[in-house]
């Protein structure tokens, strides 16, 4: 079974690296990462994003709060029944406030977990294929193909007008 190559392409200018994003598929070669010095709307462009899932994490940890917001106030007005002027035990219209607080808390931590299932981090591995020029002014570009072709995708990123940094 052959062995992947990851090469990144560097490139100055923002519109060639979203260009050459965009033909990578076309030239038999797999995308991997992008790496941008600033946020960079045409790179987000080429790439295509899908919708994401962070609101249904988001969503999930808001139900989940409402209810374990009541069942908190509900099991500890059960536990020490302190009646006072006549009043219910369980009453429904205060163990709102809770629910809404517990609501807004676990949104909170349900948004977290999302962002970081779905961004899929930490991503230690990462790093290794991770060149610090793109923290300045370069745009790059890593790509990936068997371990053969490395140099058709050398070359690929040269012709494009980029500089080309091989990793092992």
């Amino acid at each position: 079974m052959p062995t992947e190559a990851h090469v990144m392409g560097l490139f100055r200018d923002e519109a060639r690296a979203a260009a050459v994003i965009a033909e990578l598929p076309a030239a038999g070669f797999r995308f991997r990462r992008a790496h941008s010095p600033v946020p960079s709307h045409r790179i987000l462009e080429a790439l295509g994003p899908k919708k994401s899932r962070v609101g249904w994490f988001t969503l999930a940890g808001g139900i989940f709060g409402f209810f374990a917001g009541f069942a908190l106030a509900i099991f500890t007005s059960t536990q020490w029944s302190l009646i006072v002027s006549g009043k219910p035990i369980v009453s429904l219209i205060p163990f709102f406030i809770v629910g809404f607080e517990f609501t807004i808390l676990f949104s909170v931590f349900g948004n977290v977990i999302g962002l970081l299932l779905c961004a899929r981090l930490p991503d230690p591995r990462g790093l290794a294929l991770y060149d610090p020029r793109c923290s300045g002014e370069h745009f790059g570009v890593l790509a990936a193909c068997e371990a053969g072709r490395r140099a058709d995708l050398m070359e690929f990123f040269r012709e494009k007008g980029g500089e080309v940094r091989a990793f092992e």
